[in-house]
């Protein structure tokens, strides 16, 4: 059963680095439009990391015109995502940075990750 599951399993993609919660990263995506193709670029901070498989996602948040947040679901094996740029690590005591959500400014920085 399990040779079965691993079958249709989607193949990992390569251009995904090792991701952890309060990473700023860059995620470019594959957008089709009709005939055309082009890559857009989705920046800020990733603020939940789902492993399982098939399945396994993340989400980055990003602060929009006009303060207003905006979050996007990613599938961690999906061939639309080009390729992930870290810009940057932060240090982080939790695996999911909902709290994020309800703050504005300066209370919503990380503390940067050193060495």
């Amino acid at each position: 059963m399990s040779e079965l599951i691993r079958a249709l399993e989607a193949p990992i993609n390569e251009n995904i680095p090792e991701l952890r919660p309060g990473d700023d990263v860059s995620v470019y995506l594959r957008i089709r439009e009709g005939e055309r193709e082009r890559v857009q670029e989705f920046r800020g901070t990733v603020i939940r990391l789902r492993k399982g498989g098939n399945d396994a996602n993340f989400t980055v948040r990003r602060i929009a015109s006009h303060g207003i947040g905006v979050e996007r679901t990613f599938l961690l094996r999906s061939p639309r995502i080009d390729k992930v740029e870290i810009v940057r690590r932060a240090h982080v005591r939790r695996a999911q940075l909902y709290y994020l959500r309800d703050r504005r400014g300066k209370r919503a920085r990380l503390r940067e990750k050193r060495g």
